[in-house]
């Protein structure tokens, strides 16, 4: 027997069902005209300022952009000026070279100027110019936007220079902060302060500073060996290990009597 399709929803039942959807759209569209209404007040009040801030980080990134793609051609152009330089010294074109600087060193900067001026000053030292090159090497040293490393050197390299013309207390001061173990131009500037010591009659001091330097193995060993003469004729011994030193200066050590003797008991 075939059963009658039931009715599942009484009438009352649908009209409350759609009732309870179209309150349920009419709440969707308040809420959709409430965010609208916020969105609109939110940009109204505060889109002109967002729009602001916008622009000026695009405009800031460009100008980084710039400012990097200006910076990296800079040092390429301050990179060939510098080898273009040298190799102009290389070639003897000793006056070349100093004049193709001249720009480069007067130019605003820390590393690349600084290093102009210094080959500049190498330049009219090695020409004669002895006072122009001190004046150069003053200039480095007097940079404080220069590498301290470039500071440093020229301070030893002006000093080096101007020597006779300066009061050995004047080389004390300028360069005893350099003449310490450890640092970069120990040697350098310990030589220069210990001849000072010695216009003073301070002979403890100068021998001392000349073993210092005799020791220190990172310096070169023309300068070395010029310490260790000059801190064995102040009476400091200033050697660590004789048959290393005698090994170095290509000579062999005989064995004497005594010592023959000794190492055959």
């Amino acid at each position: 027997m075939a059963l009658k399709p039931k009715n599942d929803l009484s009438r009352e039942e649908k009209l409350a069902k759609r009732d309870a959807a179209e309150q349920d759209a009419l709440l969707r569209e308040v809420d959709d005209a409430v965010r609208q209404g916020d969105t609109e007040e939110f940009m109204s009040k505060y889109g002109k300022p967002l729009l602001a801030v916008l622009v000026l980080g695009l405009v800031a990134f460009g100008g980084y952009l710039f400012w990097d793609s200006r910076q990296e051609a800079a040092m390429e152009r301050d990179g060939e000026a510098l080898v273009g330089a040298l190799d102009q010294v290389e070639a003897g074109n000793l006056q070349s070279g100093y004049d193709q600087l001249e720009a480069l060193a007067a130019a605003d900067g820390a590393a690349a100027p600084a290093a102009a001026a210094m080959m500049r000053a190498g330049i009219a030292a090695e020409q004669g110019r002895d006072e122009e090159a001190a004046s150069l090497f003053a200039t480095v040293a007097a940079n404080g936007d220069a590498p301290a490393a470039l500071r440093d050197l020229a301070k030893v390299r002006e000093v080096a220079i101007r020597y006779d013309s300066m009061a050995s207390d004047e080389i004390i001061a300028a360069l005893k902060p350099l003449a310490v173990p450890g640092s970069a131009y120990f040697a350098s500037a310990g030589e220069l302060v210990a001849h000072a010591y010695l216009d003073q009659d301070n002979r403890a001091e100068a021998g001392a500073l000349f073993a210092q330097i005799a020791k220190d193995e990172s310096a070169p060993e023309g300068l070395r060996s010029r310490a260790r003469q000059m801190a064995g004729v102040l009476g400091v011994d200033a050697i660590v290990d004789v048959d290393a030193l005698l090994q170095e200066q290509g000579v062999t050590r005989q064995v004497g009597e005594g010592d023959a003797a000794g190492a055959a008991q």
